[in-house]
């Protein structure tokens, strides 16, 4: 893992807090991995306490973008000291886990599918690709995916799980879109009492609703249902729309779930 230096977000940092120089001086920024193309996944940290909170957007890169720019949102409002990180905790940011896949949206030569901007640059569909019910075959929209040749074959994936593994976060949280809930996390054992008070906490606090599991189809190999396996409340915060960020919602969300872990 590589240390980089603190990086300048483009976007306009929210207005919440008065800034806070301690708090600027607390953003770190490490590469966690590379793509199947090269390109550099990297988590964001802020605060010095004993206990991590993991946040991820961009999982499914240019098909949810909005997950992205909502999660450079956040890393504004952090860097800027405008979100206050309780003296416990460390905020981790991964603010995009399928850069690849984000490139297509953007990419003026191709008009590419929806599927295309979803799956990273293997075809792969990075959601299915974690060892939790793991299938070859995996279900989006009740259509098969490719899940890849076996759990985490996929550099982005790995990248996840290693990380994860380093910091082993008390509490996650993945950004998607767009069904406007919140759902929880299993692999097995069913949705424990922390993993519903967080998805209760945060959805109330955002506005969204809670749903304990996702049941409109099977989903297996899931980010989230993997950190479950490992004991990690986790939760699928779904924003209403592919093209907002909804800031603010998030926002009085991600605050919630500081408050409830902090000391």
């Amino acid at each position: 893992m590589m240390l980089i230096g603190a990086s300048k977000d483009s976007l306009e940092a929210p207005t919440v807090t008065e800034s806070s120089e301690a708090a600027k001086e607390q953003l770190e920024s490490v590469v966690v991995g590379t793509t199947v193309e090269g390109r550099q996944i990297i988590a964001h940290r802020f605060g010095s306490g004993n206990q991590n909170l993991l946040f991820v957007g961009g999982i499914h890169g240019g098909y949810e973008p909005n997950t992205v720019v909502l999660a450079e949102e956040m890393i504004t409002a952090f860097g800027t000291g405008a979100i206050t990180v309780p003296e416990n905790l460390i905020v981790h940011i991964i603010p995009n886990l399928n850069p690849d896949g984000y490139a297509k949206a953007f990419d003026p030569a191709t008009n590419f599918t929806e599927g295309a901007k979803r799956f990273n640059s293997n075809n792969v569909d990075l959601n299915r690709n974690f060892n939790c019910r793991w299938s070859p075959e995996g279900v989006w929209r009740g259509a098969a995916v490719n899940a890849g040749t076996e759990p985490f074959s996929e550099p982005e994936a790995q990248a996840l799980r290693d990380y994860v593994l380093e910091i082993r976060p008390t509490a996650a949280a993945f950004w998607h879109s767009r069904a406007n809930n919140v759902y929880g996390s299993e692999c097995g054992e069913g949705v424990s009492e922390e993993t519903l008070l967080l998805m209760n906490t945060y959805a109330a606090a955002a506005e969204y609703g809670a749903i304990p599991v996702f049941d409109a189809y099977v989903v297996r190999g899931a980010a989230e249902d993997w950190l479950a396996s490992l004991e990690i409340p986790t939760i699928s915060v779904e924003l209403e729309t592919r093209t907002e960020s909804e800031f603010e919602r998030n926002l009085a969300g991600v605050q919630a779930m500081l408050q409830l872990y902090a000391n």
